[in-house]
């Protein structure tokens, strides 16, 4: 029976598949076409310096992978299900313009390991997107906290107001859970960061491969240490989609308390009407659809990181078909993290608060009662007792609509003999924010210490800042 399969590993197979579609991976791995040049190149150029080809068939197939790239960038390249995934498709175009020294590039080299080594550089760069967005947004935090110093607002727990807060610390509370991000994000990479061409299949190669000078190439800092491990790990894959998952948490708490802002009922905040929608019914409404979006979309994030940990959890060594659904997981997470950084970073720019409702809302809910507590204690009352006192207090205060400032000294001593006229001067919004001035504290003086300590972790960060490339 005649072999009319032009599939690259077709000497074993006499039958064509009918199931071509479903084996092929190109709509998805096609955007790795750059990766899979470049580590191409290099192992092309390893080869001819091993003496395993020749000079000759590695220019002409390092030469004519840039010109296959440039017709790529041309759009001049057309994928079909047919050509089953990027690397057997690059291969077969190669092969059929420079003949047979295009079927001699796949000397020593797997699609197990070459697939590998795509996904590392890609994620790395993909990574490096990622943080580049994050410093963006850093930045705009610590220039809002600035601008916000003074500005008092309630502090929450449990949604129930708690105590004042000023907005510049409420800011930098999500700059350090974006800073965290950041450092997760190098410390993925850091993991990524091997090169694991000449691992072959599983068991390594019999040509005396040079895998520090590809490494070079390439620009990775090392080379994986163990053949197996090389083709069948995905952790940096999980690893990333879980940094990513991370990051769209924070981006959805964020949201939640934008989108509970904007209402009515709260008034802190106007998002700007390009990040909002109409209603098809409702003639008022604003809707906070950029935030609601993001928040949606970090459960798609999830669903990434799931996929992946369900797709590796029950396979053995080394290279199984199944991995070739981790492409579309994590290259989605990165998608999705990466869009919404971008549109959050671009919605945070329009946001106008409204100070004067934020500070209103601070001298409503007895935000004063813990300072009023601490003052009893630092005249030796001790603190239960102090606590009790004033649980009192407030219920006297809700029974006769009155602010706790706004009680009479003879009220205040129904309560505790102990309380004096400087009681009016200590639980002050102003008092109860500037009194937190421990490193860490809502005071300005502590916050603007912050600010300042994060402006020069931002600078350092800056001055390395990753680019598009390993």
């Amino acid at each position: 029976m005649s072999n009319k399969s032009n599939k690259l590993w077709s000497g074993r197979f006499t039958k064509s598949s009918s199931i071509d579609d479903f084996h092929s991976s190109i709509d998805v791995d096609s955007r790795m076409i750059r990766e899979d040049i470049m580590g191409s190149a290099a192992h092309a150029k390893m080869l001819a310096a091993q003496g395993i080809i020749s000079r000759e068939d590695a220019a002409a197939i390092t030469e004519e992978l840039q010109r296959i790239l440039a017709s790529f960038e041309e759009g001049k390249i057309v994928f079909s299900s047919s050509d089953e995934d990027i690397h057997m498709f690059i291969e077969s175009l190669l092969t059929q313009r420079i003949g047979d020294a295009g079927k001699r590039l796949h000397t020593g080299r797997s699609r197990n390991d070459q697939v590998a080594l795509d996904c590392r550089i890609y994620l790395i760069k993909g990574a490096n997107e990622t943080i580049q967005r994050l410093f963006k947004l850093e930045e705009a935090l610590l220039h809002t906290a600035q601008t916000y110093l003074n500005t008092i607002m309630p502090g929450y727990t449990h949604m129930q107001k708690a105590q004042p807060i000023s907005l510049a610390h409420y800011l930098m509370a999500y700059f350090e859970m974006f800073r965290r991000d950041v450092e997760r994000l190098y410390s993925c990479k850091s993991r990524m960061d091997s090169m694991p061409l000449g691992s072959g299949a599983l068991a390594g190669s019999t040509y005396p491969l040079d895998r520090e000078s590809v490494k070079q190439a390439l620009g990775f800092s090392g080379i994986t240490r163990n053949s197996i491990d090389a083709v069948s790990d995905r952790d940096f894959c999980i690893e990333y989609a879980s940094c990513a998952s991370i990051i769209m948490m924070h981006l959805s708490r964020f949201c939640e308390e934008l989108i509970l802002w904007s209402t009515d009922e709260f008034g802190f905040v106007d998002i700007d009407e390009a990040y909002s929608t109409g209603s098809s019914i409702m003639p008022q409404k604003k809707n906070p659809d950029a935030a609601e979006l993001i928040r949606g979309k970090t459960g798609r994030v999830y669903g990434d990181l799931f996929a992946l940990l369900t797709i590796m959890k029950g396979l053995p060594l080394a290279y199984n078909k199944d991995m070739q659904e981790d492409k579309e997981a994590v290259f989605d997470a990165m998608n999705t993290v990466n869009n919404c950084l971008e549109v959050f970073l671009k919605m945070f720019a329009t946001l106008r608060f409204n100070t004067h409702k934020m500070y209103d809302s601070a001298q409503r809910g007895f935000i004063n009662a813990t300072d009023a507590a601490d003052y009893l204690s630092k005249k030796g009352v001790p603190f239960r007792e102090a606590h009790e006192a004033i649980g009192k207090m407030v219920l006297y205060c809700i029974e006769h609509e009155k602010a706790i400032e706004a009680l009479t000294l003879e009220e205040f001593k129904l309560f505790s003999s102990t309380f004096e006229e400087d009681i009016y001067n200590e639980i002050t919004l102003e008092a109860c924010i500037n009194g937190r001035s421990l490193p860490g504290g809502t005071a300005p003086a502590a916050v603007k210490m912050h600010i300042s300590e994060g402006l020069k972790w931002l600078d350092a960060q800056n001055k390395n800042i990753p680019d598009s490339s390993l």
